[in-house]
């Protein structure tokens, strides 16, 4: 994928002119359909999705099978592109002269689909929300940056004023140049005012501002899929090319691609591992085999027994040796994964295969063998070592085959923890209830390496699902977000890394190209620099 870098900021800086860094069954299936007139088609496209772990609300969102449907049916201040470069959506421009006071103007005449205005105050009472701790939502710590942002209790963001219907002002707590970067992400879309009525009720039924809008009320027919059609009243570059999305949740990814292989499925972006030897032939040039910003790893909870202190620091690093993610990732993935150097992806600008430590990634027999001893010696091991997963998403294989990994080289008992589905799954990880170590991946939401390691590793942050701390990297974090340049910034978030790297927070795997296909019902397929596939601009007649 191209490589683009941050323009630098002048006495103003309009979002459109940034530049990111990232190398980032239903009836209608079988409809016939003709091509509108403004060149659109009115076929109704069906994609693979997976069920939400939560009602729609953006700042409670922080897995990718909700986060599809957010992005279809909300719009942002700016989205993305599919080489990961920022483009205006709702913003008019988003300006700053200092990079810690900014000034957001929005385009007017924006609406939700129950006809109310997307107003400043849209932005304004969505992000406090959000922000709110006794809210709760995974998705708050991306506000930690605005002034009156508060772990500790209920605290409105004191930065967020209100100007006027289509313009509001944003106080940092410090100077962020890439804070304008990260308004595409889910996080920070706006909310009409009935949502706050019942933010239960209005998850269920979203109203948003974008591409797409529930068919009806109910569409959303829970493990089953939901049903969109577009908005007639969306005024962005997004506007849907075809006559809806139906996306549709599967038990498995072999049932999903076995409906792609049958045209029962217009859009599939993850290949089941039994098919990685053969999907290319079987799709020819309808197969998607591309890189990704997206990390796998699984993480250890900082609170298991054996894992914590020094001797949880030997543990962490013998099972991280004990695993050979080179033989693993040409047995089962056929060449579309490539074994871990860091935490972050070869996709991001700035990214480094060389940092202090990272040789605890390498398969190294009498290392880990050596680092269990020393660890036994602390206290010894007892039990059984198990990988928590979600059974519908195609990831026994390798859960196995890592668990054989660390079963033979250790000696002791290695095995998977298999959950039926992705929301039991992310509620035990979520709930803090699962049992022993568990799968864990990041598919970035903007193209920088701050967003492979803040949310993931930072104190408190929504998605450090270990519960990991360290006032150190959070300090480098903070200042790596302040640099005046992503040279300084990016060096900074690599000294950060090699802490991760002696406490092994999470243990990096490898990193993923999205593989994926479409039907042959379909065309204008195109898989984006985060692996999502654009579904709005996909025709099918």
């Amino acid at each position: 994928m191209k490589i683009r870098r941050i323009a630098g900021f002048a006495a103003s800086v309009a979002v459109g002119a940034l530049v990111l860094t990232a190398c980032s069954d239903s009836p209608s299936d079988t409809e016939s359909s003709s091509s509108s007139s403004d060149g659109a088609s009115s076929g109704i496209v069906s994609a693979w999705g997976s069920e939400p772990q939560n009602p729609l609300i953006p700042t409670n969102t922080s897995e990718v099978g909700g986060g599809k449907i957010l992005d279809l049916i909300y719009a942002g201040l700016v989205y993305y592109d599919a080489d990961g470069a920022a483009h205006n959506e709702v913003a008019e421009s988003i300006e700053t002269e200092d990079a810690q006071n900014y000034t957001v103007t929005l385009k007017a005449d924006q609406t939700f689909t129950n006809g109310d205005p997307v107003t400043a105050q849209s932005f304004v009472d969505a992000w406090n929300y959000g922000a709110l701790l006794s809210n709760a939502q995974l998705g708050s710590y991306f506000f930690d940056d605005i002034e009156g942002f508060s772990y500790d209790v209920d605290s409105p963001l004191t930065g967020l004023v209100v100007v006027d219907d289509t313009t509001f002002t944003v106080k940092l707590l410090q100077p962020e140049s890439d804070w304008p970067l990260r308004l595409g992400y889910s996080a920070f879309y706006p909310l009409p005012a009935v949502a706050f009525e019942d933010i239960a009720a209005f998850g269920e039924n979203p109203i948003g501002n974008g591409s797409y809008k529930l068919a009806e009320e109910g569409s959303w027919e829970h493990n089953v899929g939901i049903s969109l059609i577009p908005n007639p009243d969306y005024t962005g570059d997004r506007v849907a090319q075809n006559g809806g999305v139906d996306i549709k949740f599967y038990e498995t990814l072999d049932g999903a691609y076995n409906d792609l292989l049958a045209d029962q499925l217009d859009v599939l972006d993850s290949i089941p591992d039994s098919a990685y030897s053969t999907f290319q032939d079987e799709l020819g040039d309808r197969a998607v085999n591309q890189p990704a910003a997206i990390f796998q790893s699984f993480t250890i909870p900082q609170g298991l027994a054996h894992f914590s202190g020094d001797e949880g620091k030997l543990r962490r690093q013998a099972i991280s040796k004990a695993i050979n993610r080179e033989e693993i990732t040409d047995a089962i993935f056929q060449g579309t994964r490539t074994p871990a150097s860091d935490f972050t992806s070869p996709v991001i600008d700035g990214w480094s295969d060389a940092i202090e430590g990272s040789e605890v990634l390498a398969f190294d027999e009498e290392g880990a063998q050596d680092l269990w001893a020393q660890a036994d010696a602390i206290s010894p091991w007892e039990g059984t070592f198990t990988i928590g997963y979600n059974s519908d998403g195609g990831h026994q294989a390798w859960v196995d085959a890592v668990t054989n990994s660390i079963k033979n080289t250790l000696g002791i008992e290695a095995q998977g923890n298999p959950i039926p589905t992705f929301a039991d799954f992310r509620t035990q990880v979520t709930g803090r209830t699962i049992a022993g170590a568990f799968r864990t991946g990041w598919q970035f939401d903007y193209p920088s390496l701050y967003n492979g390691l803040a949310p993931l590793y930072v104190t408190g942050a929504g998605s450090n699902d270990g519960d990991y701390s360290s006032p150190e990297f959070d300090a480098l974090l903070k200042e790596g977000a302040a640099a005046k340049s992503v040279e300084d910034a990016n060096a900074l978030f690599e000294q950060a890394e090699e802490i991760l790297f002696q406490d092994l927070p999470a243990i990096p795997l490898w990193y993923a190209n999205v593989t994926g296909g479409s039907s042959t019902l379909v065309d204008n397929v195109e898989f984006g620099w985060n692996s999502v596939p654009l579904l709005y601009q996909v025709t099918k007649d």
